[in-house]
């Protein structure tokens, strides 16, 4: 608007030593950010850029100086445009040999000083925005599901994209504790975004259909990392267009983390639809055939609701369904609108639930949350 544009923006480039001292002057413990592929290796493969080294070098330099410990995403959307150019980038198991490259540079150049490291930042989302419904970059879909795509297929470029996601974790991860975790005394996870789903009514069919909507938001990739393989529910639904796992390709993947990373803010009813089975050429939401609906509380339209519960339920169900392993929060918070007062009272409540409800967790508080129809939460909220 007016001219402006988004070349400079947060500019923590430039001023990542103010940055710091806020988090110090916060109290902050922990940062967690991105490395970009494309600054650090512009080409995809190669040549190492000195300035986007350096950054980085100084950025976790000044982290650790300040009692700040680093944890590392190595994707977060963006891609090096050479690699999208000349194979599909994530559509192609070409990317596997280049993410595990590039990961190798991110291990020898920083991994002296980092102890944590993710390989994929919501994994999930990536795939369904990026591949599916195009609105994430790199903006490949089809009709009538995604938007205005140039290229692509949401039928089955999204399990490809999630596939060859899966197969790079593993060989990245496979480098690390092989190469570096005794030396480096780190760990390494995937990140996934995580709804909370309850079913909308007491249904059986809404029921299973809420089970359908794990299995495929977070079962397609925890399943593969805890079990090796994808979820049954997903290899009946979508048969031929789901990639396999050979024998040896389920063996790197399975057991390939040493944390599951959650991003989580909101809970959503769920209620069976399956007239999207009925479809020729189906994508990923049609073959989950469920419809979604955000619960409300007294929170504005603008605003995430606030379900603490919500996120217990999601930390149960891991600890429960996949063996109670590593859980690290990447994210959670409310949204404000632009030029909010600092008296950020929406943003403290949020926060202050889902934190107790975090510590009920660990306490091992529980409570009947997994199963609640929506009668159950309103009366809750």
């Amino acid at each position: 608007m007016h001219g402006a544009s988004g070349d400079i923006a947060c500019d923590e480039y430039h001023k990542y030593k103010d940055d710091v001292q806020l988090m110090e002057d916060t109290g902050l413990e922990a940062y967690r950010f991105s490395i970009s592929w494309s600054r650090l290796i512009p080409n995809g493969r190669g040549a190492v850029n000195p300035k986007g080294l350096q950054y980085y070098n100084k950025l976790i330099n000044e982290l650790i100086s300040h009692g700040i410990q680093p944890h590392v995403t190595l994707h977060h959307t963006d891609l090096p445009q050479a690699l999208e150019d000349e194979y599909g980038g994530w559509v192609s198991r070409k990317i596997v040999k280049d993410f595990t490259a590039y990961a190798d540079v991110c291990f020898r150049k920083f991994g002296d000083r980092i102890s944590y490291w993710t390989t994929m930042n919501e994994a999930n989302v990536f795939v369904l925005e990026g591949y599916d419904t195009g609105f994430l970059p790199p903006q490949r879909c089809s009709p009538p599901y995604g938007g205005n795509c140039s290229t692509g297929n949401s039928s089955t470029e999204p399990y490809m994209a999630a596939h060859h996601i899966l197969l790079a974790h593993a060989s990245a991860a496979r480098l690390y504790k092989k190469r570096y975790q005794d030396k480096q005394h780190g760990v390494i996870g995937l990140n996934v975004f995580c709804y909370w789903f309850i079913p909308l009514t007491n249904s059986t069919e809404d029921k299973i259909a809420t089970q359908r909507a794990k299995d495929f938001y977070l079962g397609w990739f925890v399943d593969p990392l805890v079990f090796g393989d994808y979820p049954q529910t997903m290899k009946k639904i979508v048969g031929s267009r789901l990639p396999s796992f050979t024998y040896a390709e389920s063996s790197q993947v399975k057991g390939s983390f040493d944390f599951i990373g959650v991003n989580h803010y909101i809970t959503m009813y769920v209620n069976d639809n399956p007239s999207g089975l009925n479809m020729e050429d189906r994508d990923v939401l049609a073959d989950m055939a469920v419809q979604f609906t955000r619960i409300r509380n007294d929170t504005s339209i603008f605003e995430y609701p606030i379900a603490p519960w919500g996120l217990q339920g999601i930390l149960e169900y891991i600890k429960q369904f996949y063996g109670n392993p590593p859980v690290y929060i990447h994210e959670n918070g409310q949204r404000t609108r632009r030029n909010s007062t600092l008296e950020d009272w929406p943003r403290v409540k949020y926060l202050h639930g889902y934190i107790g409800s975090l510590l009920d967790a660990l306490r091992y508080v529980c409570r009947p949350y997994i199963n609640l129809t929506h009668d159950d939460v309103r009366v809750l909220s």
